[in-house]
């Protein structure tokens, strides 16, 4: 089973917003920290025996991204699912969903804050590449 990383603690997290972290700010970290695992498919940075990112820049790039990520998700209603803004209207009785949302996935098939997005381009750890061997 592959090791779920976690990039930013609620403390970070609380640091991040200004205001308190939601109760379930564990649940939401993990959610954005995989966002972040998805855009990062191709970056190379060094990591230690467990994975762990070696360079602070870096370390402090990923907290801050996971950190934007929740922000972000928070202010657009998501819960860390992807659901929500998938439509601009929706109705419940009888069922009536309306055109699809013109948001999008990036090229890592996952939909990135931009405040996160900025993040990883700074420190270079987007766009990634391959290395071929």
């Amino acid at each position: 089973m592959p090791v779920r990383r976690v990039y930013a603690t609620p403390e970070q997290l609380t640091a991040w917003l200004g205001t308190p972290a939601p109760a379930d700010a564990e649940r939401l970290l993990a959610r954005a920290a995989e966002d972040i695992d998805s855009a990062l498919l191709t970056a190379v940075y060094r990591v230690d025996t467990d994975g762990d990112p070696l360079d602070p820049r870096i370390v402090a790039a990923l907290a801050d991204a996971t950190c934007a990520q929740v922000e972000w998700q928070l202010a657009t209603g998501d819960d860390g699912t992807g659901a929500a803004g998938q439509w601009d209207s929706v109705s419940i009785g009888p069922v009536s969903l309306a055109g699809r949302s013109g948001r999008s996935a990036g090229s890592s098939g996952v939909e990135l804050a931009p405040r996160a997005d900025r993040a990883l381009r700074r420190a270079g750890l987007e766009p990634g590449y391959v290395i071929a061997w």
